[in-house]
């Protein structure tokens, strides 16, 4: 394995043209520079340099050597520069997961804060509804939802940005629109609209709290998503229960009511990555989420 920094003390030889002017130019002291050279022909079984009057030139190997070297310390100098920029945010990459309730109510507000202080930072965002249990498939930063006393896998540190309890969305001509809460057990006769197709941690928990009211809920028509389920609403099809935050843009004609006994809550947590937690993008990130969500800073422990 060659030593870099013999690379370039060698290099600056070349382009010196003797090795009293590379010192010089390195700061170094003319004995460092000889024996940084020697070292490298040591390395390389080769002769580099050769006398030439008051200084030295390049062998035919020494030459070719250094039109290598050249490559490879530019590549060096480029790698060199982007973990600085790495380390102060400039630059580099910033993976995001998120599920579909926040993408549409945070992300706006967080992605323009980073594309603006980190313009060099390119975001990878992916929807997904899962935190993975391979390491190497968790994004640098995913919002979530758990259980609210969820506990995140090693490496992974949990931010708690919102407990989010859920509503019923019912048309405004229904019984029990204009309610200040609804009993979930009082929704049993209606047509229930199922809005999380992908049998999601948030479906689960509300069929838990349907359980625990003494129900089991029929679900009249199956929606993909909040959106669609809010129109099927508007549109007289049913009701439909979801978390407060998937109701904050509702269809015209609909209103939202807390549901109670029980209050069913979906804790949503910002994890992020420890190998990344302290880059200047990740702590901006962080920092948009808990402004968007309302949530306070926490104190220093």
């Amino acid at each position: 394995m060659l030593d870099v920094h013999r690379l370039r003390v060698f290099r600056s030889v070349v382009a010196s043209g003797s090795v009293a002017a590379a010192a010089a130019n390195l700061g170094y002291t003319p004995s460092a520079v000889s024996q940084h050279v020697a070292a490298l022909q040591r390395e390389t079984g080769l002769q580099l340099l050769a006398r030439h009057g008051r200084g030295v030139r390049p062998t035919a190997a020494g030459q070719a050597l250094a039109a290598q070297a050249d490559g490879l310390l530019a590549r060096l100098g480029e790698v060199e520069t982007f973990v600085a920029d790495l380390r102060s945010g400039r630059s580099g990459s910033l993976s995001l997961a998120y599920f579909a309730s926040v993408g549409a109510a945070w992300l706006p507000a967080v992605v323009s804060v980073l594309s603006t202080g980190f313009p060099g930072v390119r975001l990878d965002l992916e929807l997904t509804e899962e935190i993975p249990t391979d390491p190497s498939k968790r994004a640098d930063l995913q919002l979530a939802v758990a259980q609210t006393d969820f506990r995140p896998a090693a490496g992974t540190t949990a931010h708690h940005l919102l407990d989010d309890p859920y509503v019923a969305v019912v048309r405004q001509d229904h019984p029990l629109a204009g309610r200040d809460e609804i009993e979930l057990a009082e929704l049993v006769g209606d047509r229930w609209i199922d809005n999380d197709f992908a049998r999601g941690w948030c479906r689960r928990n509300l069929l838990e709290a349907c359980r625990a009211a003494g129900f089991s809920p029929a679900f009249a028509v199956e929606a993909h998503d909040y959106p669609t389920a809010l129109a099927f609403v508007a549109a007289g099809i049913g009701i439909t229960v979801l978390p407060a935050l998937g109701s904050a843009r509702p269809a015209a004609g609909t209103v939202a009511v807390p549901v109670v006994r029980p209050v069913p809550v979906r804790s949503i947590y910002a994890l992020v990555q420890d190998a990344v937690a302290d880059t200047p993008p990740v702590q901006a990130a962080l920092a948009a989420l808990r402004d968007v969500a309302g949530c306070p800073v926490p104190s220093a422990a």
